[in-house]
């Protein structure tokens, strides 16, 4: 049964003889960046225990996202000019290769596997891509995008977004005359450069994100799956979470088995707005909570989901959910203008 995929990861208490004390070993870290400025860039990593207890904070500059790593023990950092991979506590920032370029990252994507890190850079209009093995921090390739013509941004206007799937780079982003267009990135069989496509007009895309094998998109009439050139799929839409729109979707848990999605309640124009989790098994997506402003969440194979929402750090307890309906609410802490968030294993956990 798939919900077995969520048994957590159990928190072990150890009792240190010596003593008598009580010392608790977590399986799962968090990490955050904090303190975001006006221009959108975090100025601090924050690293946290899953019941919200501080573990260390580091500074970092022009701070874009944290991703967890496939090797779970290392996070990664994309800041505005290097992208890095650190150790649980934040220390000991290893730099992914020269791009070729000088970077302006704005945005990141990963691989179901989290084998390959796309990173997207954005500097006085032009756009780069640039596409690295997670495990060697090597360049895979990068590449000049075709020149971008944005739309004057509404609450409708779809927002740029990424996805990796194998050494194929896809980007979505907003068209002058509506909807979206959709470039593909790729290195040809026996190819040395990538090639990269010229932009196809498509529905309308809000986020990207790998799921059961295939990339899925958020469009205005639901989630679907994209075709090889970069289309959303009609005849593909997730009957689990309906026709309807959403803006962010995240994927996690054991072997990747939960689909998360949201609507932004800033642009549905409503106080706060369903957060949506899916097994991938039952005939609808549940619902977690009714939230406002989710900046970011992460779900970790402890079978909890963490959600920034706010300037609070939510917890819920996803196994319980799934099978009670009792999400087990709780805040664990209030951060000052959080980001992004990822889960690491601790090098303390066994």
């Amino acid at each position: 049964m798939r919900r077995l995929l969520l048994l957590p990861a159990l928190t072990a208490a150890l009792l240190t003889a010596c003593t008598g004390t009580e010392e608790v070993t977590y399986a799962v870290q968090l990490n955050v960046l904090t303190d975001t400025g006006p221009s959108g860039r975090a100025a601090q990593l924050r690293a946290l225990n899953t019941d919200g207890g501080p573990v260390n904070t580091v500074a970092v500059t022009g701070g874009v996202q944290v991703l967890p790593t496939s090797s779970t023990r290392r996070v990664i950092t994309v800041r505005t000019d290097a992208a890095e991979t650190r150790a649980p506590d934040g220390s000991d920032p290893q730099p992914f290769a020269d791009p070729g370029f000088t970077p302006c990252y704005t945005r990141a994507a990963q691989d179901a596997g989290r084998a390959r890190l796309l990173l997207l850079s954005e500097c006085s209009g032009v756009q780069r891509a640039a596409l690295f093995d997670v495990g060697t921090r090597a360049l895979v390739w990068s590449a000049l995008l075709p020149t971008y013509l944005p739309p004057v941004a509404t609450s409708d206007t779809p927002p740029t977004r990424l996805a990796v799937q194998g050494d194929v780079g896809l980007l979505t982003r907003a068209r002058l005359n509506g909807g979206s267009e959709v470039i593909r990135v790729a290195v040809p069989s026996g190819a040395a450069t990538p090639d990269v496509s010229a932009p196809l007009a498509i529905p309308a895309v809000f986020d990207l994100a790998p799921y059961g094998g295939r990339l899925l998109a958020a469009t205005a009439t639901g989630i679907q799956a994209l075709k090889t050139t970069g289309e959303p799929d009609s005849t593909t839409t997730l009957a689990a979470f309906g026709s309807v729109r959403y803006d962010r979707l995240w994927v996690g848990g054991a072997s990747g088995a939960l689909l998360a999605a949201w609507r932004s309640n800033v642009l549905a124009v409503t106080s706060d707005s369903p957060l949506r989790l899916w097994d991938g098994a039952a005939s609808s997506a549940a619902t977690v909570a009714n939230l406002s402003d989710i900046r970011d969440l992460t779900l970790p194979t402890d079978g909890k989901a963490y959600v920034l929402a706010g300037s609070a750090l939510n917890r819920y307890d996803v196994a319980a959910g799934f099978a009670t309906g009792n999400w087990g609410p709780k805040t664990l802490a209030t951060l000052t203008s959080p980001l992004s968030i990822a889960w690491t294993v601790p090098v303390t956990a066994p």
